[in-house]
């Protein structure tokens, strides 16, 4: 049996078991203006977390594009060094010869295997 199913079906029961023993409790609710009297508890409480979970939405999404936009606004760094004794040590430093003969002979693997097909 799928996971997902079984917590949906546990959750559900506990639920079911919450409104049928809250279905006797009653209260007031007063909106200032106006007051509903005998009110199911378990219809505040829901009602109370429904409302939440509406104010808490715009501030995710909002954050989901603060991050979103600033992954793909990023840029990379623009090197500002010139060839003067500013640059950094690692940038003056030559590859080996073998680094070199390495690399030549992986690209030349890889173009003989984008010739022949493999």
């Amino acid at each position: 049996m799928p996971w997902r199913l079984l917590v949906l079906i546990i959750i559900l029961a506990v639920l079911l078991a919450f409104i049928t023993f809250n279905l006797e409790n009653r209260c007031d609710v007063s909106f200032g203006v106006k007051v509903y009297k005998d009110i199911p508890i378990f219809l505040t409480i829901f009602t109370s977390f429904i409302l939440g979970m509406l104010c808490a939405l715009p501030i995710k999404i909002n954050a989901g594009k603060k991050r979103g936009g600033a992954a793909k606004d990023k840029k990379p760094p623009i090197d500002n060094f010139s060839d003067s004794d500013d640059v950094p040590y690692i940038n003056n430093i030559e590859p080996d010869e073998k680094i070199k003969q390495d690399a030549m002979s992986a690209r030349e693997r890889f173009f003989a295997k984008r010739r022949d097909g493999k």
